[in-house]
């Protein structure tokens, strides 16, 4: 059965007036490839397509790289590519820029020569970006997964539990559940901590009157899941509850307006504007959702800078939030994925403001 991925690739080679590409990116080599190992470089002409890994997966790729000629390259990787590219003629090479240092590329660029090296401008990740039906059905299970641990955790959360505790019970759960892994350092951050958009799990003890903020995913199948969820532990305070309900009616009101057609920034506005009306809007300092996939930061970015156009495929956080210094925080964050009329939140968990007592 033909590679949708790698024909939509070879047009864009040849738009970017290349001959062939080069893939080295492991996470854009999985994509094309459906090859999870650790090791291997991915080259596509307009006719080749070819899988060069070492020994230890000359079983493992045929298996996977369906479609793939494989090849076990020697010692050094890159004197088998120059081969290869010789034998097919190939003057000029797309590389993955971004995947690359300085010392690197001039490496690869002596091995390879006299072909001329010319830039991606990360072609793979322009064909990530918008998700088929099989990566929306994955990315689902993902946040089903975290939905359940979320669902779990709540019967652990209470006074006198440190939040590095709660982290690893998060992926404890989600690993017996079937995750891989987390997406990314769980952030567990309680009390004063919950303005630390990032606060990672400390050994804070979690006492009555906190704002727990939980912000995690699991890994499943090569894609991510991302939510956030905000509780208090024992009565909230009416501040407590005046900045969630805050939180909650902007992410609410993007959660029902954003659609396809918009540009990232007006996704943005869609809890920015409520946040800022309220006079909260220096407290709400990052962007409000974020591409997610195979990486937990993927294009697009629903931000005040972006003007990339939303399209049916695309799946996005939407993630405002407020943070006091000296007080706490509060983010509420859901996975969703645009579809041809609105989007479909793909995160269930409960949102309105849960008290632990």
């Amino acid at each position: 059965m033909p590679n949708e991925r790698v024909s939509k690739l070879r047009t864009l080679v040849q738009e970017l007036g290349g001959d062939a590409i080069l893939i080295t990116n492991e996470i854009n080599r999985r994509y094309l490839t459906g090859f999870t190992g650790s090791s291997g470089v991915v080259l596509i002409s307009a006719e080749q397509a070819v899988l060069l890994t070492d020994f230890r997966y000359r079983e493992q790729a045929p298996r996977q790289a369906k479609g793939f000629e494989i090849v076990e390259h020697g010692p050094g990787i890159y004197g088998d590519v120059a081969a290869l590219l010789g034998k097919w003629g190939v003057k000029r090479l797309l590389i993955e820029e971004q995947d690359m240092n300085y010392a690197t590329f001039l490496s690869v660029q002596e091995k390879l020569n006299p072909i001329e090296l010319v830039l991606s401008q990360g072609a793979v990740e322009k064909l990530r970006i918008v998700k088929d039906e099989q990566e929306i059905a994955v990315v689902q299970e993902a946040a089903d997964l975290a939905d359940r641990a979320f669902e779990h955790i709540l019967g652990f959360i209470k006074p006198g539990v440190t939040e590095a505790s709660v982290s690893l019970e998060l992926e404890f759960f989600m690993r017996k559940e079937g995750a891989s892994g987390v997406s990314f350092e769980t952030i567990v951050a309680s009390g004063e901590r919950s303005s630390l958009p990032h606060g990672k799990a400390s050994d804070k003890l979690i006492e009555r009157g906190d704002f727990v903020t939980l912000d995690f995913g699991a890994s499943y199948k090569g894609y991510v899941s991302d939510i956030t969820r905000t509780v208090v532990v024992g009565q909230p305070t009416d501040r407590h509850r005046e900045i969630y309900d805050i939180v909650l009616e902007s992410q609410l009101n993007a959660l029902k307006h954003l659609r396809p057609g918009m540009t990232g920034h007006e996704g943005d506005a869609l809890t920015r504007d409520i946040i800022t009306r309220y006079g909260y809007g220096e407290y709400f300092g990052h962007s409000t959702g974020h591409g997610i996939g195979m990486e937990v930061h993927e294009a697009p970015r629903l931000a005040r800078n972006s003007d990339t156009i939303l399209t049916p495929g695309m799946i996005v956080t939407v993630e405002p939030g407020i943070y006091l210094p000296g007080f706490g925080g509060v983010r509420i964050e859901d996975d969703v994925v645009v579809t041809d009329d609105g989007i479909k939140i793909l995160t269930r968990s409960p949102k309105e403001l849960i008290v632990l007592d």
